[in-house]
């Protein structure tokens, strides 16, 4: 698979990067055909830009309205260009100040072996200890681990991107113990609207081994849903994956990206197909595992006709749990001490366990009875597990073959054309919220204004209200004519906030929202003197 969407990152990252570059959508690497590129975010376009600013003559950033050339754009050609701009001219007050930037540092079966990918697989239980870690760097806000089969990804929301990717990238090679200039090659990194962009088309299943893969949905939820009670976890990521959730749903729903082969699992049983000169229903077919991968696969294999199965697990319950899914197959359970028993009566083997160890090596597939002509002359291995069950030197073996997640690649080689239709069909629906969401984060900006408002209204109102307290006897006064005054002064000021505060508000459906809403911001500023920041040189 050609890792289109890699980075090369070898040297020191700081230096190599210069900034993160865009790269050639991921999905189109396994689709063969290249897809729109994800557009640069505005920040990500800034930080070209700064670097060739000179002060010649400071910008009346006090009236946005006398930017030059803004007033020859309209509608958010003319936002966009008033908010760039602005931070460009170099203010560091709350809302042209850039903002932090989302990262995304990682590895995906489009750039990475599955002998790199194993060794940096971080189990779901252990996600909120990774974030904490990550947290503990000096310019790392949040952040989020996504780790599956076929790729291990951390998000991050970084106060300097560049000493951010050097932080993560540091303590992924610590974490799995792989030297990074060994590492840094298989890495992509993007940045803002690209690494947001990312998550959405994952989310979509864009970016599977298998086009609209469902599974992939429901890890990003689980990295929502595990980020929750996680202090590292916050407010940017939070709203990320909760907009890249609500896009993988719209996408499926609305193109049925989901038809046909989309799951790892039901792509092993098509490979298998592939590969077995008999039917699947009149093979012997081993299960190691009863987790979901091997739940997605007995359904998989019974819509290709296999009714019997022999499933292995170390507890019985949940194998039982599996089975009573599937009432229409004969399910025979065995406990893990079975087998190579098992694996010596079947043609094919499934593999899907958490074991890091390999179940199977070369001496124990040769150790193995030999399968007849008619099926082959060789037993089947195929491991879907990442770590790997099933060691590469299986296939070194004259009786044996091994598959892992990587092989499926033949089975994703098919009907290229659909997938790229339907690629390009959900492409408006994640720019869509794309949008949604870079809306969201510019009206994070009004934040602070927002609260210097009020905090500066309360203050007046606490000052006038116990003056009036004073005037009126004090200590002599009612506990009611206390709340009286009270809720007439607070709800004054409210009523008189509500305009101000309707301004500073963000409206995603507004053309002219950042605009204005920046012009609101400096008039309120000027004439309040909420803040007053120096001019960056």
């Amino acid at each position: 698979m050609a890792a289109t969407a890699a980075v090369a990152c070898s040297g020191q990252l700081s230096q190599s990067l210069g900034l993160a570059r865009s790269r050639s959508d991921a999905s189109s690497a396994f689709m063969g055909t290249a897809l729109p590129k994800p557009v640069l975010s505005r920040s990500c376009s800034q930080g070209v830009q700064r670097t060739g600013v000179k002060a010649q003559g400071e910008v009346n950033l006090r009236d946005p309205r006398k930017v030059p050339n803004s007033h020859k754009l309209t509608g958010k050609a003319a936002s966009s260009a008033a908010l760039q701009q602005l931070r460009m001219a170099g203010v560091a007050n709350r809302y042209t100040s850039e903002k932090s930037s989302i990262l995304v540092i990682g590895l995906s079966v489009h750039t990475a072996p599955v002998e790199i990918r194993e060794k940096l697989a971080v189990p779901e239980a252990e996600w909120p200890r990774a974030i904490d870690e990550l947290c503990s760097n000096p310019h790392i806000e949040e952040a989020g681990v996504l780790s599956t089969c076929n790729r291990m990804e951390i998000y991050v929301v970084a106060l300097s991107w560049h000493r951010g990717i050097k932080e993560v990238t540091t303590w992924m090679s610590k974490n799995s113990g792989v030297p990074i200039e060994d590492l840094t090659p298989h890495l992509f990194i993007l940045r803002n609207r690209d690494a947001t962009s990312h998550l959405f088309r994952v989310a979509s299943g864009l970016d599977s081994l298998v086009l609209g893969e469902g599974q992939i949905l429901a890890q990003v939820k689980k990295v929502y849903e595990a980020g929750q009670p996680v202090t590292g976890f916050a407010r940017n990521l939070n709203s990320l994956f909760k907009y890249a959730i609500t896009a993988g749903k719209k996408v499926r729903t609305d193109i049925s990206i989901s038809s046909g082969a989309v799951s790892v699992s039901s792509a092993a049983v098509e490979l298998a197909q592939m590969k077995l000169p008999l039917a699947l229903g009149e093979a012997a077919v081993c299960i190691v595992g009863a987790g979901k991968m091997s739940k997605l696969l007995v359904k998989h294999l019974l819509s290709k006709g296999c009714q019997k199965m022999v499933l292995l697990n170390r507890s019985r319950e949940r194998a039982d749990e599996l089975a009573a899914d599937f009432p229409e197959a004969q399910i025979e359970y065995q406990p893990l001490t079975e087998m190579m028993r098992c694996a010596g009566e079947a043609q094919i083997v499934f593999t899907s366990t958490s074991s890091v160890d390999p179940l199977f090596l070369r001496e124990d597939a040769d150790a193995l009875p030999p399968v007849s002509e008619a099926a082959g002359g060789k037993r089947l291995f195929i491991d879907i597990s990442v770590p790997r069950n099933v060691g590469s030197c299986v296939n070194e073996s004259a009786i044996s073959r091994v598959f892992n997640v990587d092989d499926l690649t033949e089975v994703v080689a098919a009907n290229k054309e659909d997938r790229r239709r339907k690629a390009l069909e959900a492409l408006p629906i994640i720019d869509e919220h794309l949008d949604m969401f870079d809306s969201w984060r510019d009206s994070l900006e009004t934040v602070p204004v927002i609260k210097a408002l009020r905090q500066k209204v309360e203050d007046v109102r606490m000052g006038e209200l116990e003056k009036c307290v004073k005037a009126m006897g004090g200590e002599g006064m009612t506990k009611k004519q206390k709340k009286a005054l009270e809720d007439m002064s607070r709800g004054i000021c409210n009523k008189l906030l509500h305009g101000p505060m309707t301004s500073l508000r963000c409206d995603a459906g507004s053309d002219r929202t950042v605009e204005e809403t920046l012009e609101n911001m400096a008039a309120l500023e000027r004439m309040f003197e909420l803040h007053r920041g120096p001019v960056i040189r």
